[in-house]
């Protein structure tokens, strides 16, 4: 029995350590706004063969400043408002109709798109040189304003010339109830000579909200060679910028909730570059293998972009692997399921909180009968627990023949030693792939459930009128969790060891406290399974005490 309890202990301590390790280490503080750093230090010459050109470390944007400033042009579907400036070609603003900042209402639309004009803004395009030593240009668009309402696709056509002659038209497509966005850009060579150069799309992000996520990536992405790639900001920085080059499916920057993503089409070579300054500011550079542009003749280079909510459902629909970006780690393919599982439900119930419930009593009833093995296996260790201690005493200087005798006692009370710690090693990877689905996805994001839960995605608080210091309200589901998870302790069958079992009614402590600042649906989650766990545990014990009367 004792050698039970430790593998317990033992493994509580390891999904603790790697809860707070994974979940809570804090992210780098934010640093002060800065002005934007040197542009590329060194003048790249164009590559010569069909491999991507190599990147140097890309600061924020294009050198100069333009001769006039030019318009903004206003651009509105069904599910984002966006602005395309001629200065550059690029979006200034991406807003999302369906999503809010805060939980408040009246909150402003998700902006995307959170950098200035001096700090550079998404999709900024240059050919031959890259975008960080390339010249501002002016483009004149076809439109003032574009409005899709119809089922048919509505473009935009900007043209601009470079001071060396090169025309460059950008057209964009927009689709009423789409978030991808078609950019298609030609390079004409209207001089007598041929042009060497290569393709470069850049995008400039910063975080998408002001509170840091402790808990899920967030920063620069792409999804090569069928490996998605997450890179870690400081890693970027240390290596004074970080490069991939392949067969780049897509390049994003994405945090728990949102991404834009660049997917090159038509293109079997790429690189994909990414530099870091300020902490938090991110360039992204896809660059295309090198072209040569005869005297006269034109290139083109089609993209699709996607600017929008990680909701894996749409994303897979959409096609281009972009639903790789949802990555629930080890446990994805446990994960997938359950989110399906999840939104299913929530179509009959309404309530993503009843929904959760649902979830859990579904994987309850899923683990009854290991749970159900694993409880009574412990009500009758506990039982035996006196033989134990008298073969213990009886034999103390004969380990071999104290191990005989323990395993003759198992044999026969039909026990098995380790019963009560394999349906925890069962559910463990279950555990975690729920835990996943619950932080990460979309869907809980401003979902109610009751009451004074008003975002599963967001700490429980219930607010009493004045302000508690660090909480700012009670955690009261929280709190109940941790009641639950104290009843349950005590009703667990437990060992003679007054040491291990004063360390096993700790753990509600710790649990309550490591959950103060996780989402409410995740409380939930733990919560409701508690509860069952406790029914389950109250049905055992009371098995066995009508056996033995």
């Amino acid at each position: 029995m004792e050698s039970q309890r430790a593998l317990i202990t033992i493994a509580l301590s390891v999904a603790i350590l790697m809860i707070y390790q994974y979940f809570f280490v804090p992210a780098p503080p934010p640093v002060p706004e800065q002005a934007p750093v040197a542009t590329l230090a060194a003048k790249a010459e164009a590559p010569k063969a069909p491999p991507a050109p190599t990147v140097s470390q890309a600061a924020g944007g294009p050198q100069g400043l333009p001769a006039r400033a030019g318009r903004e042009i206003p651009v509105e579907t069904d599910l984002y408002k966006a602005v395309v400036a001629e200065a550059n070609g690029v979006i200034k603003s991406f807003q999302l109709k369906r999503y809010r900042e805060t939980l408040d209402h009246q909150s402003a639309l998700k902006e995307l798109v959170r950098t200035t004009p001096a700090q550079g803004l998404p999709l900024f395009f240059s050919w031959g040189v890259e975008p960080g030593r390339a010249d501002h240009l002016v483009y004149t668009a076809d439109a003032a304003k574009v409005t899709v309402t119809g089922d048919a696709a509505q473009t935009l056509t900007m043209t601009g010339t470079l001071p060396s002659g090169l025309v460059i038209e950008r057209r964009y497509t927009f689709r009423k109830d789409d978030y991808r966005i078609g950019l298609t850009v030609t390079v004409r060579n209207r001089s007598d000579a041929p042009l060497h150069g290569a393709p470069y799309l850049a995008m400039v992000n910063r975080p998408f909200t002001d509170q840091e996520s402790q808990f899920l990536f967030q920063g620069p992405a792409a999804y090569m060679g069928g490996v998605l790639h997450e890179l870690k900001l400081k890693d970027i920085q240390k290596a004074g910028g970080s490069s991939l080059t392949g067969s780049v499916r897509w390049v994003a920057y994405e945090d728990t909730y949102f991404m834009t993503s660049i997917v090159p089409q038509e293109m079997s070579q790429a690189t994909a570059h990414f530099s870091v300054t300020d902490e938090s500011k991110v360039t992204s550079v896809l660059a295309g293998a090198a072209d040569t542009i005869a005297p006269q003749a034109s290139k083109e280079y089609k993209y699709t972009l996607y600017f929008g909510p990680k909701e894996l459902k749409l994303l897979k629909t959409l096609g281009s692997d972009l639903e790789r970006a949802v990555d629930f780690g080890w446990f994805d393919v446990i994960a997938r399921p359950t989110l399906y599982l999840l939104n299913f439900l929530y179509k009959f119930v309404g309530n993503y909180g009843l929904a959760i419930i649902l979830v859990t009593v579904l994987i309850k009833l899923l683990f009854w009968p290991i749970s159900q093995k694993g409880m009574e296996s412990m009500k009758t260790m506990q039982k035996i627990q006196p033989k134990m201690a008298k073969m213990r005493e009886k034999y103390k200087d004969d380990k071999v023949r104290q191990q005989q005798e323990m395993m003759k006692l198992y044999q026969t009370y039909k026990v098995n030693p380790l019963g009560g710690c394999l349906p925890m090693v069962l559910q463990i990877p279950v555990f975690f792939a729920l835990y996943k689905v619950l932080l990460q996805s979309i869907e809980l994001r401003h979902a109610p459930f009751m009451l004074w839960i008003t975002d599963l995605a967001a700490p429980d608080r219930l607010y009493i009128g004045f302000d508690i210091p660090w909480l700012h309200g009670i955690p009261v589901l929280t709190l109940l969790m941790g009641g639950t998870m104290f009843l349950q302790q005590k009703m667990t069958p437990t060992t003679g060891d007054p040491t291990q079992a004063k360390i096993m009614l700790f753990m509600p402590v710790i649990f309550t406290f490591m959950f103060l600042n996780f989402a409410s649906g995740l409380v939930l989650y733990w919560l409701v399974n508690n509860l069952l766990t406790i029914g389950q545990q109250y049905l055992v014990n009371r098995k066995t005490a009508l056996a033995e009367e």
